[in-house]
Protein backbone atom coordinates (compact mmCIF):
# COMPACT_ATOMS: atom_id res chain seq x y z
CA UNK A 1 0.00 0.00 0.00
CA UNK A 2 3.04 2.57 1.38
CA UNK A 3 4.98 1.53 -2.27
CA UNK A 4 1.33 2.49 -4.09
CA UNK A 5 0.70 5.92 -2.36
CA UNK A 6 3.85 6.74 -3.45
CA UNK A 7 3.76 5.77 -7.02
CA UNK A 8 1.01 7.79 -6.89
CA UNK A 9 2.93 11.03 -5.89
CA UNK A 10 5.61 10.56 -8.04
CA UNK A 11 3.21 9.80 -11.25
CA UNK A 12 1.50 13.36 -9.91
CA UNK A 13 4.91 15.02 -9.40
CA UNK A 14 5.87 14.34 -13.33
CA UNK A 15 2.84 15.37 -14.49
CA UNK A 16 3.04 18.76 -12.65
CA UNK A 17 6.65 18.72 -13.64
CA UNK A 18 5.23 18.08 -17.71
CA UNK A 19 2.71 20.71 -17.09
CA UNK A 20 5.34 23.27 -16.36
CA UNK A 21 7.67 22.29 -19.05
CA UNK A 22 4.88 22.08 -21.30
CA UNK A 23 3.63 25.67 -20.55
CA UNK A 24 7.17 27.20 -19.95
CA UNK A 25 8.27 25.38 -23.57
CA UNK A 26 4.89 27.13 -25.76
CA UNK A 27 5.00 30.31 -23.94
CA UNK A 28 9.21 30.82 -24.54
CA UNK A 29 9.11 29.69 -28.15
CA UNK A 30 5.32 31.52 -28.83
CA UNK A 31 7.40 34.81 -27.79
CA UNK A 32 6.19 38.09 -28.44
CA UNK A 33 3.10 36.28 -30.63
CA UNK A 34 1.45 35.03 -27.46
CA UNK A 35 1.27 38.85 -26.05
CA UNK A 36 0.27 40.48 -29.88
CA UNK A 37 -2.68 37.53 -29.30
CA UNK A 38 -3.56 38.43 -26.03
CA UNK A 39 -3.08 42.24 -26.82
CA UNK A 40 -4.44 42.58 -30.04
CA UNK A 41 -7.10 40.29 -30.38
CA UNK A 42 -8.97 41.26 -27.52
CA UNK A 43 -10.70 44.41 -29.28
CA UNK A 44 -14.66 43.00 -28.54
CA UNK A 45 -15.16 40.99 -25.49
CA UNK A 46 -16.32 38.32 -27.49
CA UNK A 47 -12.65 38.34 -29.72
CA UNK A 48 -11.54 38.17 -26.10
CA UNK A 49 -13.24 34.69 -25.51
CA UNK A 50 -11.77 33.48 -28.42
CA UNK A 51 -8.45 34.41 -27.77
CA UNK A 52 -8.52 32.93 -24.48
CA UNK A 53 -10.05 29.79 -25.67
CA UNK A 54 -7.14 29.29 -27.65
CA UNK A 55 -4.09 30.84 -25.79
CA UNK A 56 -5.26 28.62 -23.29
CA UNK A 57 -5.57 25.19 -25.29
CA UNK A 58 -1.67 26.37 -26.84
CA UNK A 59 -0.08 27.13 -23.48
CA UNK A 60 -2.09 24.56 -21.89
CA UNK A 61 -2.85 26.35 -18.72
CA UNK A 62 -5.59 29.08 -17.84
CA UNK A 63 -3.59 29.97 -14.67
CA UNK A 64 -0.68 31.33 -17.22
CA UNK A 65 -3.48 32.83 -19.06
CA UNK A 66 -5.21 34.85 -16.23
CA UNK A 67 -2.26 36.32 -14.87
CA UNK A 68 -1.06 37.35 -18.22
CA UNK A 69 -4.28 38.52 -18.84
CA UNK A 70 -4.55 40.25 -14.79
CA UNK A 71 -0.94 42.12 -16.13
CA UNK A 72 -2.32 43.25 -19.14
CA UNK A 73 -5.15 45.25 -16.77
CA UNK A 74 -2.95 46.11 -14.17
CA UNK A 75 -0.66 48.23 -17.04
CA UNK A 76 -3.80 49.47 -19.07
CA UNK A 77 -3.69 47.56 -22.02
CA UNK A 78 -7.50 46.00 -21.77
CA UNK A 79 -10.80 47.40 -20.32
CA UNK A 80 -12.29 44.84 -17.55
CA UNK A 81 -14.99 44.15 -20.26
CA UNK A 82 -12.61 42.49 -22.82
CA UNK A 83 -10.11 41.16 -20.03
CA UNK A 84 -13.40 39.56 -18.99
CA UNK A 85 -13.92 38.16 -22.07
CA UNK A 86 -10.81 36.24 -22.05
CA UNK A 87 -10.51 34.82 -18.65
CA UNK A 88 -14.23 33.08 -19.70
CA UNK A 89 -12.72 32.24 -23.05
CA UNK A 90 -9.56 30.51 -20.66
CA UNK A 91 -11.93 28.18 -18.75
CA UNK A 92 -13.41 26.76 -22.01
CA UNK A 93 -9.51 26.57 -23.50
CA UNK A 94 -8.76 24.56 -20.08
CA UNK A 95 -10.60 21.52 -21.36
CA UNK A 96 -8.36 20.82 -23.64
CA UNK A 97 -6.25 19.07 -21.19
CA UNK A 98 -9.20 16.63 -20.34
CA UNK A 99 -9.62 15.78 -24.17
CA UNK A 100 -5.94 14.94 -24.69
CA UNK A 101 -6.43 12.64 -21.15
CA UNK A 102 -9.00 10.85 -22.35
CA UNK A 103 -8.27 10.55 -26.30
CA UNK A 104 -5.01 9.78 -26.19
CA UNK A 105 -4.13 8.68 -21.95
CA UNK A 106 -6.64 5.97 -21.86
CA UNK A 107 -6.82 5.08 -25.53
CA UNK A 108 -3.66 2.30 -26.09
CA UNK A 109 -0.13 2.33 -24.44
CA UNK A 110 1.18 5.72 -23.67
CA UNK A 111 4.77 4.43 -23.70
CA UNK A 112 4.57 3.40 -27.41
CA UNK A 113 5.07 7.27 -28.55
CA UNK A 114 5.81 8.97 -25.30
CA UNK A 115 9.59 7.49 -24.77
CA UNK A 116 10.47 8.39 -28.80
CA UNK A 117 9.14 12.00 -28.24
CA UNK A 118 10.80 12.30 -25.10
CA UNK A 119 13.96 11.40 -26.95
CA UNK A 120 13.46 13.66 -29.38
CA UNK A 121 12.62 16.93 -26.98
CA UNK A 122 15.57 16.52 -24.88
CA UNK A 123 17.95 15.93 -28.40
CA UNK A 124 16.50 19.77 -29.71
CA UNK A 125 16.48 20.92 -26.32
CA UNK A 126 20.67 19.92 -25.75
CA UNK A 127 21.06 20.43 -29.27
CA UNK A 128 18.93 23.10 -31.24
CA UNK A 129 20.08 26.16 -32.36
CA UNK A 130 18.51 29.05 -31.57
CA UNK A 131 16.00 29.86 -28.13
CA UNK A 132 12.47 29.02 -30.20
CA UNK A 133 14.14 25.79 -31.29
CA UNK A 134 15.41 25.09 -27.48
CA UNK A 135 11.78 26.17 -26.34
CA UNK A 136 9.90 23.97 -28.74
CA UNK A 137 12.38 20.62 -27.48
CA UNK A 138 11.60 21.38 -23.63
CA UNK A 139 7.51 21.27 -24.58
CA UNK A 140 8.19 18.16 -26.82
CA UNK A 141 9.81 16.66 -23.62
CA UNK A 142 7.26 18.24 -21.24
CA UNK A 143 4.26 16.81 -23.36
CA UNK A 144 5.92 13.44 -23.38
CA UNK A 145 6.23 13.53 -20.09
CA UNK A 146 2.56 14.18 -19.35
CA UNK A 147 1.50 11.00 -20.53
CA UNK A 148 3.91 8.98 -18.95
CA UNK A 149 3.33 10.93 -15.70
CA UNK A 150 -0.39 10.14 -16.85
CA UNK A 151 0.58 6.23 -16.96
CA UNK A 152 2.05 5.76 -13.81
CA UNK A 153 -0.92 7.60 -12.15
CA UNK A 154 -3.14 4.97 -14.01
CA UNK A 155 -1.62 2.35 -13.37
CA UNK A 156 -0.90 3.25 -9.66
CA UNK A 157 -4.81 3.85 -8.94
CA UNK A 158 -5.31 0.66 -11.05
CA UNK A 159 -3.14 -1.22 -8.12
CA UNK A 160 -4.98 0.67 -4.99
CA UNK A 161 -8.22 -0.24 -6.19
CA UNK A 162 -7.58 -4.50 -6.66
CA UNK A 163 -10.28 -6.32 -4.76
CA UNK A 164 -11.95 -3.00 -3.91
CA UNK A 165 -15.30 -1.56 -5.03
CA UNK A 166 -15.47 2.26 -5.06
CA UNK A 167 -17.81 2.08 -2.05
CA UNK A 168 -15.43 0.58 0.08
CA UNK A 169 -12.94 3.35 -0.38
CA UNK A 170 -15.15 6.22 0.15
CA UNK A 171 -18.24 5.16 1.22
CA UNK A 172 -21.67 4.91 0.19
CA UNK A 173 -23.94 7.87 -0.71
CA UNK A 174 -21.35 10.92 0.48
CA UNK A 175 -23.10 14.01 -0.67
CA UNK A 176 -22.15 16.14 -3.63
CA UNK A 177 -20.25 19.07 -1.82
CA UNK A 178 -17.55 16.86 -0.64
CA UNK A 179 -16.62 15.75 -4.03
CA UNK A 180 -16.38 19.09 -4.85
CA UNK A 181 -14.46 20.27 -2.26
CA UNK A 182 -11.93 17.58 -3.07
CA UNK A 183 -11.52 18.43 -6.74
CA UNK A 184 -11.32 22.10 -5.31
CA UNK A 185 -8.69 21.06 -2.96
CA UNK A 186 -6.53 19.07 -5.19
CA UNK A 187 -6.66 21.92 -7.67
CA UNK A 188 -5.45 24.51 -4.77
CA UNK A 189 -2.82 22.34 -3.58
CA UNK A 190 -0.86 21.18 -6.74
CA UNK A 191 -1.79 25.43 -8.79
CA UNK A 192 -3.23 22.76 -11.63
CA UNK A 193 -6.49 22.04 -12.62
CA UNK A 194 -4.72 19.91 -15.49
CA UNK A 195 -3.49 17.84 -12.45
CA UNK A 196 -6.55 17.64 -10.43
CA UNK A 197 -8.36 16.67 -13.48
CA UNK A 198 -5.68 14.15 -14.43
CA UNK A 199 -6.54 12.49 -10.97
CA UNK A 200 -10.33 12.92 -11.08
CA UNK A 201 -10.24 11.03 -14.79
CA UNK A 202 -7.70 8.53 -13.52
CA UNK A 203 -9.81 7.74 -10.40
CA UNK A 204 -12.87 7.31 -12.52
CA UNK A 205 -11.13 5.45 -14.68
CA UNK A 206 -10.01 2.62 -11.97
CA UNK A 207 -13.75 2.95 -11.18
CA UNK A 208 -12.82 4.56 -7.26
CA UNK A 209 -15.55 7.23 -8.36
CA UNK A 210 -18.28 6.88 -9.96
CA UNK A 211 -19.31 9.01 -13.12
CA UNK A 212 -21.47 11.50 -10.83
CA UNK A 213 -18.92 11.64 -8.25
CA UNK A 214 -16.13 12.69 -10.34
CA UNK A 215 -18.33 14.91 -12.24
CA UNK A 216 -19.10 16.78 -8.50
CA UNK A 217 -15.23 16.63 -8.67
CA UNK A 218 -15.09 18.26 -12.12
CA UNK A 219 -16.66 21.25 -10.82
CA UNK A 220 -14.93 21.61 -7.76
CA UNK A 221 -11.39 21.61 -9.95
CA UNK A 222 -12.98 24.53 -12.13
CA UNK A 223 -13.64 26.82 -9.22
CA UNK A 224 -9.63 26.19 -7.76
CA UNK A 225 -8.24 27.52 -10.56
CA UNK A 226 -9.67 30.82 -9.07
CA UNK A 227 -7.03 30.33 -6.47
CA UNK A 228 -4.30 31.52 -8.95
CA UNK A 229 -5.93 34.32 -9.89
CA UNK A 230 -6.83 35.46 -6.38
CA UNK A 231 -3.54 35.24 -4.98
CA UNK A 232 -1.56 37.43 -8.17
CA UNK A 233 -3.59 40.58 -7.49
CA UNK A 234 -3.46 40.56 -3.87
CA UNK A 235 -1.10 43.72 -4.16
CA UNK A 236 -2.69 44.51 -7.91
CA UNK A 237 -4.90 47.45 -9.06
CA UNK A 238 -8.34 48.06 -7.83
CA UNK A 239 -9.20 46.70 -12.06
CA UNK A 240 -7.37 43.62 -11.87
CA UNK A 241 -9.08 43.01 -8.35
CA UNK A 242 -12.07 43.23 -10.58
CA UNK A 243 -11.33 40.82 -12.76
CA UNK A 244 -10.43 38.21 -10.47
CA UNK A 245 -13.95 38.68 -8.28
CA UNK A 246 -15.01 38.18 -11.93
CA UNK A 247 -13.39 35.26 -12.37
CA UNK A 248 -14.64 33.57 -9.02
CA UNK A 249 -18.22 34.68 -10.16
CA UNK A 250 -18.39 33.17 -13.13
CA UNK A 251 -16.79 30.05 -11.68
CA UNK A 252 -19.24 30.01 -9.02
CA UNK A 253 -22.21 30.25 -11.34
CA UNK A 254 -20.94 27.90 -14.07
CA UNK A 255 -20.28 25.70 -10.93
CA UNK A 256 -23.67 26.09 -8.97
CA UNK A 257 -25.50 25.69 -12.50
CA UNK A 258 -24.02 22.53 -13.48
CA UNK A 259 -24.51 21.16 -10.12
CA UNK A 260 -28.01 22.12 -9.72
CA UNK A 261 -28.78 20.22 -13.13
CA UNK A 262 -26.44 17.35 -12.92
CA UNK A 263 -28.54 14.58 -14.10
CA UNK A 264 -29.26 16.54 -16.95
CA UNK A 265 -26.00 17.32 -17.64
CA UNK A 266 -24.99 14.00 -17.40
CA UNK A 267 -27.67 12.94 -19.94
CA UNK A 268 -26.45 15.22 -22.31
CA UNK A 269 -22.84 13.83 -22.00
CA UNK A 270 -24.78 10.51 -23.23
CA UNK A 271 -26.70 12.24 -25.97
CA UNK A 272 -23.33 13.85 -27.31
CA UNK A 273 -21.37 10.68 -26.98
CA UNK A 274 -23.89 8.61 -28.88
CA UNK A 275 -24.01 11.15 -31.51
CA UNK A 276 -20.04 11.62 -31.91
CA UNK A 277 -19.86 7.82 -31.76
CA UNK A 278 -17.41 7.50 -29.18
CA UNK A 279 -16.31 5.03 -27.59
CA UNK A 280 -18.27 5.50 -24.26
CA UNK A 281 -15.75 6.00 -21.16
CA UNK A 282 -15.47 7.70 -17.90
CA UNK A 283 -12.50 9.67 -19.09
CA UNK A 284 -14.72 10.73 -22.38
CA UNK A 285 -17.64 11.10 -20.47
CA UNK A 286 -16.12 13.43 -18.36
CA UNK A 287 -14.01 15.17 -20.71
CA UNK A 288 -17.32 15.98 -22.39
CA UNK A 289 -18.88 17.16 -19.64
CA UNK A 290 -16.29 19.58 -18.73
CA UNK A 291 -16.61 21.37 -21.85
CA UNK A 292 -20.22 21.11 -21.88
CA UNK A 293 -20.78 22.90 -18.52
CA UNK A 294 -18.11 25.61 -19.10
CA UNK A 295 -19.32 26.45 -22.68
CA UNK A 296 -23.12 26.76 -20.97
CA UNK A 297 -21.58 29.05 -18.19
CA UNK A 298 -19.55 31.06 -21.19
CA UNK A 299 -23.13 31.41 -23.14
CA UNK A 300 -24.70 32.54 -20.35
CA UNK A 301 -22.17 35.09 -18.75
CA UNK A 302 -21.00 36.49 -22.25
CA UNK A 303 -24.43 38.60 -23.05
CA UNK A 304 -24.04 39.68 -19.43
CA UNK A 305 -20.56 40.54 -19.83
CA UNK A 306 -21.48 44.48 -20.28
CA UNK A 307 -23.44 45.42 -17.15
CA UNK A 308 -21.76 42.49 -15.31
CA UNK A 309 -18.29 44.51 -16.00
CA UNK A 310 -20.21 48.02 -15.03
CA UNK A 311 -20.88 46.40 -11.37
CA UNK A 312 -17.75 45.46 -10.53
CA UNK A 313 -16.65 48.89 -11.37
CA UNK A 314 -18.19 50.00 -8.67
CA UNK A 315 -16.21 47.78 -6.13
CA UNK A 316 -12.75 47.75 -5.13
CA UNK A 317 -12.39 51.87 -5.67
CA UNK A 318 -9.73 53.67 -5.13
CA UNK A 319 -8.90 56.84 -3.86
CA UNK A 320 -7.32 58.06 -7.19
CA UNK A 321 -10.59 56.37 -9.26
CA UNK A 322 -12.81 58.26 -7.47
CA UNK A 323 -10.68 61.67 -8.23
CA UNK A 324 -10.25 61.15 -11.10
CA UNK A 325 -14.28 61.31 -12.16
CA UNK A 326 -15.85 64.16 -12.36
CA UNK A 327 -18.66 65.78 -9.60
CA UNK A 328 -20.13 68.58 -10.77
CA UNK A 329 -19.59 68.44 -14.85
CA UNK A 330 -23.83 67.72 -15.67
CA UNK A 331 -24.62 67.12 -19.31
CA UNK A 332 -28.26 68.97 -18.70
CA UNK A 333 -26.42 72.29 -18.54
CA UNK A 334 -25.04 71.26 -22.13
CA UNK A 335 -27.10 73.54 -23.77
CA UNK A 336 -26.73 76.56 -21.53
CA UNK A 337 -22.90 77.42 -21.06
CA UNK A 338 -23.40 80.22 -19.36
CA UNK A 339 -24.75 77.83 -16.41
CA UNK A 340 -22.30 74.83 -17.57
CA UNK A 341 -19.12 77.16 -16.71
CA UNK A 342 -19.87 76.98 -12.79
CA UNK A 343 -19.15 73.44 -13.12
CA UNK A 344 -16.51 73.79 -15.20
CA UNK A 345 -14.92 75.88 -12.46
CA UNK A 346 -15.75 73.67 -9.94
CA UNK A 347 -13.98 70.98 -11.49
CA UNK A 348 -11.00 73.06 -12.49
CA UNK A 349 -10.56 74.21 -9.05
CA UNK A 350 -10.30 70.30 -8.47
CA UNK A 351 -7.87 69.36 -11.08
CA UNK A 352 -5.37 71.93 -10.25
CA UNK A 353 -5.62 70.26 -6.29
CA UNK A 354 -4.83 67.28 -7.81
CA UNK A 355 -1.56 67.96 -10.00
CA UNK A 356 -0.45 70.11 -6.72
CA UNK A 357 -0.96 67.38 -4.58
CA UNK A 358 0.95 64.92 -7.22
CA UNK A 359 4.02 68.03 -7.56
CA UNK A 360 4.29 68.48 -3.89
CA UNK A 361 4.74 64.38 -3.17
CA UNK A 362 7.09 64.21 -6.04
CA UNK A 363 9.50 67.24 -4.16
CA UNK A 364 8.71 66.26 -0.28
CA UNK A 365 8.32 62.22 0.12
CA UNK A 366 11.84 60.65 -0.11
CA UNK A 367 12.94 57.25 -1.99
CA UNK A 368 9.51 57.55 -3.97
CA UNK A 369 9.77 55.56 -7.72
CA UNK A 370 7.84 56.90 -10.36
CA UNK A 371 5.97 53.46 -10.61
CA UNK A 372 4.69 54.77 -7.05
CA UNK A 373 3.02 57.78 -8.51
CA UNK A 374 1.15 56.31 -11.48
CA UNK A 375 -2.45 56.14 -9.97
CA UNK A 376 -2.23 59.80 -8.71
CA UNK A 377 -0.95 60.58 -12.54
CA UNK A 378 -3.49 58.92 -14.20
CA UNK A 379 -6.26 60.04 -12.11
CA UNK A 380 -5.31 63.96 -12.71
CA UNK A 381 -4.99 63.05 -16.65
CA UNK A 382 -8.36 61.51 -16.68
CA UNK A 383 -9.91 64.70 -14.70
CA UNK A 384 -8.42 66.86 -17.39
CA UNK A 385 -9.77 64.37 -20.34
CA UNK A 386 -13.34 65.13 -18.98
CA UNK A 387 -13.03 68.63 -18.22
CA UNK A 388 -11.59 69.46 -21.85
CA UNK A 389 -14.37 67.18 -23.68
CA UNK A 390 -17.31 68.68 -21.81
CA UNK A 391 -16.20 71.95 -22.33
CA UNK A 392 -15.91 70.83 -25.99
CA UNK A 393 -19.71 69.77 -25.97
CA UNK A 394 -21.09 73.08 -25.14
CA UNK A 395 -23.35 74.94 -27.58
CA UNK A 396 -20.41 77.33 -28.78
CA UNK A 397 -23.35 79.03 -30.91
CA UNK A 398 -25.34 79.80 -27.65
CA UNK A 399 -21.75 81.08 -26.42
CA UNK A 400 -21.97 84.50 -25.47
CA UNK A 401 -18.04 86.00 -26.20
CA UNK A 402 -16.59 86.52 -22.83
CA UNK A 403 -18.19 83.22 -22.34
CA UNK A 404 -15.81 81.40 -24.88
CA UNK A 405 -12.88 83.93 -23.61
CA UNK A 406 -13.19 82.13 -20.26
CA UNK A 407 -13.60 78.47 -21.54
CA UNK A 408 -10.92 78.93 -23.91
CA UNK A 409 -8.55 80.10 -20.88
CA UNK A 410 -9.75 77.01 -18.54
CA UNK A 411 -8.96 75.02 -21.58
CA UNK A 412 -5.61 76.33 -21.99
CA UNK A 413 -4.69 75.61 -18.59
CA UNK A 414 -6.22 72.64 -18.76
CA UNK A 415 -3.14 72.33 -21.41
CA UNK A 416 -0.53 73.22 -19.48
CA UNK A 417 -1.24 71.10 -16.42
CA UNK A 418 -1.30 67.81 -18.80
CA UNK A 419 2.33 68.82 -19.62
CA UNK A 420 2.83 69.45 -16.11
CA UNK A 421 1.76 66.14 -15.28
CA UNK A 422 3.23 64.24 -17.68
CA UNK A 423 6.50 65.66 -16.66
CA UNK A 424 6.22 64.62 -12.80
CA UNK A 425 8.34 61.69 -13.00
CA UNK A 426 11.24 63.66 -14.31
CA UNK A 427 10.91 65.59 -11.46
CA UNK A 428 11.44 62.53 -8.93
CA UNK A 429 14.61 61.52 -11.24
CA UNK A 430 16.10 65.06 -11.13
CA UNK A 431 15.51 64.47 -6.94
CA UNK A 432 17.30 60.81 -7.20
CA UNK A 433 20.17 62.04 -9.40
CA UNK A 434 21.08 64.58 -6.80
CA UNK A 435 21.39 62.17 -3.65
CA UNK A 436 24.48 60.58 -6.59
CA UNK A 437 28.13 61.04 -5.39
CA UNK A 438 29.07 62.19 -8.69
CA UNK A 439 26.90 65.22 -8.48
CA UNK A 440 28.01 66.11 -4.68
CA UNK A 441 29.87 69.11 -5.43
CA UNK A 442 25.90 70.91 -7.07
CA UNK A 443 24.21 69.30 -4.13
CA UNK A 444 23.52 72.74 -2.46
CA UNK A 445 22.83 74.20 -6.05
CA UNK A 446 20.30 71.64 -6.32
CA UNK A 447 18.76 71.58 -3.14
CA UNK A 448 18.20 75.50 -3.36
CA UNK A 449 16.90 74.80 -6.97
CA UNK A 450 14.35 71.98 -5.12
CA UNK A 451 13.47 74.41 -2.53
CA UNK A 452 12.70 77.34 -5.26
CA UNK A 453 10.28 74.64 -6.36
CA UNK A 454 8.29 73.63 -3.71
CA UNK A 455 7.72 77.95 -3.26
CA UNK A 456 6.44 77.59 -7.07
CA UNK A 457 4.34 74.72 -6.17
CA UNK A 458 2.55 75.56 -3.19
CA UNK A 459 1.73 78.76 -4.02
CA UNK A 460 -1.40 79.30 -4.89
CA UNK A 461 -1.17 82.74 -6.50
CA UNK A 462 1.42 83.47 -9.35
CA UNK A 463 4.08 84.01 -7.40
CA UNK A 464 6.48 87.03 -7.92
CA UNK A 465 8.64 87.44 -10.53
CA UNK A 466 11.37 87.56 -8.33
CA UNK A 467 11.07 83.52 -7.13
CA UNK A 468 10.66 82.63 -10.91
CA UNK A 469 14.14 84.77 -11.65
CA UNK A 470 15.98 82.97 -8.74
CA UNK A 471 14.45 80.01 -10.09
CA UNK A 472 15.96 80.54 -13.83
CA UNK A 473 19.46 82.09 -12.76
CA UNK A 474 19.78 78.41 -11.11
CA UNK A 475 19.02 76.56 -13.43
CA UNK A 476 21.24 78.16 -16.21
CA UNK A 477 23.83 77.70 -13.55
CA UNK A 478 23.19 74.03 -12.72
CA UNK A 479 23.15 73.63 -16.36
CA UNK A 480 26.43 75.44 -17.17
CA UNK A 481 28.44 73.82 -14.54
CA UNK A 482 27.27 69.95 -15.39
CA UNK A 483 28.25 70.89 -18.78
CA UNK A 484 31.76 71.93 -17.36
CA UNK A 485 32.26 68.94 -15.33
CA UNK A 486 31.35 66.37 -18.17
CA UNK A 487 34.30 68.53 -20.32
CA UNK A 488 36.41 68.00 -17.41
CA UNK A 489 35.42 63.92 -17.11
CA UNK A 490 33.92 64.99 -13.28
CA UNK A 491 30.76 63.73 -14.54
CA UNK A 492 30.64 60.95 -17.05
CA UNK A 493 28.97 61.84 -19.55
CA UNK A 494 26.07 59.19 -19.98
CA UNK A 495 24.94 60.28 -16.44
CA UNK A 496 25.28 63.66 -17.42
CA UNK A 497 23.20 63.87 -20.22
CA UNK A 498 20.49 62.22 -18.82
CA UNK A 499 20.76 64.49 -15.64
CA UNK A 500 20.60 67.63 -18.35
CA UNK A 501 17.38 66.29 -19.80
CA UNK A 502 16.14 65.82 -16.33
CA UNK A 503 16.63 69.09 -15.67
CA UNK A 504 15.28 70.13 -18.68
CA UNK A 505 12.29 68.48 -18.57
CA UNK A 506 12.07 69.90 -14.43
CA UNK A 507 12.45 73.38 -15.86
CA UNK A 508 9.87 73.21 -18.51
CA UNK A 509 7.03 71.52 -16.07
CA UNK A 510 8.24 74.80 -13.78
CA UNK A 511 6.90 76.87 -16.68
CA UNK A 512 3.79 74.90 -17.46
CA UNK A 513 3.22 75.52 -13.67
CA UNK A 514 3.41 78.30 -13.52
CA UNK A 515 1.17 78.88 -16.71
CA UNK A 516 -1.31 77.32 -15.23
CA UNK A 517 -1.86 79.40 -11.96
CA UNK A 518 -3.08 82.72 -14.66
CA UNK A 519 -6.08 80.66 -14.27
CA UNK A 520 -8.97 82.81 -12.71
CA UNK A 521 -12.78 81.22 -12.38
CA UNK A 522 -14.80 81.96 -15.13
CA UNK A 523 -17.49 83.35 -13.00
CA UNK A 524 -15.62 85.73 -11.60
CA UNK A 525 -14.30 86.93 -14.79
CA UNK A 526 -18.29 86.92 -16.03
CA UNK A 527 -19.61 89.06 -12.26
CA UNK A 528 -16.32 91.61 -13.48
CA UNK A 529 -17.14 92.13 -16.87
CA UNK A 530 -21.27 92.50 -15.67
CA UNK A 531 -20.30 94.78 -13.40
CA UNK A 532 -21.47 98.93 -14.04
CA UNK A 533 -18.75 100.91 -14.12
CA UNK A 534 -17.59 102.80 -11.22
CA UNK A 535 -19.52 99.61 -9.04
CA UNK A 536 -16.07 99.44 -7.36
CA UNK A 537 -16.26 102.98 -5.52
CA UNK A 538 -19.61 102.32 -4.61
CA UNK A 539 -20.35 102.21 -0.67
Amino acid sequence: MTATIFQILGGLALFLLAMEMMTNGLKSAAGHQLRHMLGHWTRTPLRGFGAGVLITGIVQSSSAVTVATIGFVNAGLLSLSHSLGVVFGANVGTTMTGWLVSLVGFGFKIEAFAMPLLATGVALKLLGRGQRNQSLGEALAGFALFFLGLSVLKDSLGQLTVGLDGSDVLGEGLALPLFVLFGFLATVLTQSSSAALAIILSAAASNILSLQDAAAAVIGANLGTTSTAAIAVLKATANARRLALGHVIFNLVTGAIAILILPVMLWMVAVVTGWLELDTNAAMSLAIFHTLFNLLGAAIMLPLLRPFARILGRMFRSKEEDNAEPRYLDDTLINTPELAVGAVDQEMKRLIGLTRGLLRVCLDREDLMPEQIQARSEAALSLNSAVTEYISRLRAEKMLPVTVDTLTLSIRTCRYLTEATSLAPALLKFRQSGKLPQLAPLAREIETYIQLLRELVSSEEPPAPETLNRTEQIYHLLKSRMLAMIVTRELPALLGERTLDDLSSVRRLCDQWYKSLDWVPSTERLNRDAQPVGAENRT
